[in-house]
């Protein structure tokens, strides 16, 4: 078996070397290696770049390319490689060593296969993957590129690239598959004097005029969801939550919106809100603050005492 084995492998390099050969295969390979650049350059790539959409073009491209290069090895190794067949255990004997050895290579072409495969995620989606955040502009074999994420979920200039093994380590998620609206939180904290009751029915009515100004259909969303996913009927409407801080009492808005626009909507609202506190006299903000309590002038007791005198008198 071993003998076989060895003899078939000699016999290839051996028509490989094969004066005979060598010279008609030589010519085959650089025939192929001129005329596939050429192909690929002046006739579709002009096709391609005519695409209007701009992902419909990058998908495109990228098929294009792998099936080209793809056709090129298999050329090119035809010529070559006459007695591939019979090489075919002796590249099994090796598969477990360079499998050990291309660990990580081997780990991301089989995340790239997951990523166009089961598509959890496609170019042009925003996505958070362990601590790395962005949207996804490129996927290779090896890695997948994405626009770095920053403060206020804006972009902030940077390309990371994320070897594509790690989707089997770290927990993905994406903005834009499922329900494509995330639930935004905007805490308004008002000092403990204020009139919180007012405050937060004038937060009530701001919330309630912006979400029909920025009305998105996320109940038929939720229920197209819902036959995909285990998601269960929640409401929908935004709210106002009362709760007491240090510094005073916190009235925090929740409402839904789509994940690229949170910031431009949580701008509008804070705009709003400021205008109208700015007409309450009986509501500020609050901020951490320093301050002296006497309790035997303010206290409750005080107050009371001086209640009981004042009513006497009277």
């Amino acid at each position: 078996m071993i003998k076989d084995i060895i003899n078939n492998i000699g016999n290839m390099f051996a028509s490989v070397y094969d004066t005979s050969h060598i010279k008609a295969k030589i010519l085959g390979t650089l025939i192929a290696l001129i005329i596939f650049p050429i192909i690929k350059k002046f006739i579709l790539s002009p096709i391609i770049n005519n695409i209007k959409n701009p992902e419909k073009r990058y998908n495109w491209n990228k098929v294009v390319s792998y099936v080209f290069y793809f056709l090129l090895f298999f050329i090119v190794g035809s010529f070559w490689f006459e007695g591939f067949e019979s090489i075919a255990t002796f590249l099994g004997l090796v598969a477990g060593g360079v499998a050990i050895a291309l660990k990580d290579p081997l780990s991301n072409i089989a995340g790239w296969l997951h990523i166009i495969t089961r598509a959890p995620f496609k170019i042009g989606d925003r996505i958070q993957l362990g601590e790395y955040a962005g949207d996804v502009v490129d996927i290779t074999f090896s890695n997948f590129t994405i626009m770095e994420m920053g403060d206020g979920d804006q972009n902030t200039g940077r390309l990371i690239h994320i070897p594509n093994g790690q989707i089997f380590i770290n927990s993905l998620a994406n903005y834009e598959k499922g329900f494509h609206f995330i639930w935004n939180e905007i805490p308004v904290l008002v000092t403990f004097e204020s009139n919180w009751e007012k405050a937060k029915m004038l937060l009530q009515g701001v919330i309630k005029i912006k979400s029909e100004k920025y009305h998105f259909n996320a109940n038929d969303m939720m229920k197209k969801a819902s036959k995909k996913f285990m998601i269960r009927k929640t409401s929908l409407e935004p709210s106002v939550y009362t709760s007491v801080k240090d510094s005073g009492v916190e009235l925090t808005i929740r409402h839904l919106c789509k994940p690229r626009d949170k910031r431009d909507i949580q701008e509008d609202i804070w705009e709003t809100i400021l205008k109208e506190f700015k007409k309450e006299i009986d509501i500020d903000f609050a901020y951490p603050t320093v301050r002296r309590f006497m309790n035997k002038e303010e206290g409750k007791s005080t107050m009371i005492e001086e209640k009981y005198v004042s009513n006497n008198e009277s």
